[in-house]
Parts: C-alpha cells; structure tokens; sequence
C-alpha cells in the first residue's frame, strides 16, 4: 500500500470535507434505500471520526489563536451534528424524519465548512496567521485518524459525545 503523502492540518480537514461532501452527493443521487443506508453509515463514520480529530487534536491546539465565539459555535455545530449522527445509526432510509435528518445533517456541515473555510476571518484563515506548525499538528492528526479507522474496521468506532449541548 502506497504511503499517503504529508498533508498539513487544514489539508487534511479539508480533504475530509471534500470527502463527505462527495458522499452527500452520492447519496443525493442513490436510488435504493440499501444503498442510501450504506451511504449514510458512511457519512456517519467520516463524520464521527473528523470531529474526534478536531475535538482531540486540533481545536486544543489552535483554541488561543481563533475567536472565542468562533470555537463554541464550533462545538456547538459538532454537537447538533452528533446527535443527528446518533439518530442515524440506528434508523433505516423509508423510517419517519430519516431523509429530513440526513438533510438537516447535510445543511449543518455545510454551514460548518463554510465557516471553518471559507467566510471572511474564518478558523482557517486565523490558523494561518498564527505561529503554529501545521505539519506537526498534522501528523499528530493523522495519527489518530488512523488509530480511529483502524477501530471503525473492527467494528468498534466509539459512539459520538456530546459535550455543548
């Protein structure tokens, strides 16, 4: 297996965001319910995975140099998000609120990459300017997502806290 090429902190939050982007769209344009199931399963994995990275490694790291509100509504969006995650897993495609809940889910990750990446002074952008190496946090994020990967394959991915709400 070909080794992942270094990815800086924001790459790699990045990239998940690409990803789980890519598989809303994927589910958007499924047609069977097993297959949208499986989707979701994924989008939940991806999702519950991301913010322990961000929960565990990157928020501590940068917490001094990004706004105080701006790092609670952060939590406060992961914390939304995990109890939609946690709805998710154990409902079915066809069950009552699923496709709203998967919507809902949709919109709020939008919102939250949004202003991780894009708006104007966004945590990205305050992370930049900051002293901080990004390719040491990184690797320290990287490490855990594996550990994390590692245990959602082996069926043992703990469930997502919430800590905000």
């Amino acid at each position: 297996m070909a080794k992942q090429p270094q990815r800086d902190a924001l790459q790699m939050l990045a990239d998940d965001h690409r990803t789980v982007e890519a598989l809303f769209e994927k589910y958007d344009n499924a047609r069977s319910a097993s297959v949208q199931a499986k989707i979701v399963r994924q989008i939940c994995e991806e999702l519950t995975i991301h913010a322990m990275v961000e929960e565990q490694v990157f928020y501590p790291a940068v917490h001094d140099v990004v706004e105080d509100d701006m790092m609670d509504e952060a939590q406060v969006e992961h914390d939304s998000a995990k109890a939609l995650i946690l709805s998710l897993m154990t409902a079915e495609p066809g069950e009552e609120f699923y496709e709203a809940k998967v919507s809902v889910l949709k919109e709020q990750v939008e919102h939250h990459v949004y202003e991780e990446e894009r708006q104007r002074g966004s945590m990205f952008a305050q992370v930049r300017k900051a002293d901080i190496d990004l390719d040491v946090l990184g690797q320290e994020m990287a490490a855990l997502k594996k550990q994390l990967q590692e245990q959602a394959k082996a069926g043992g991915l703990p469930q997502p806290e919430k800590i905000a709400l």
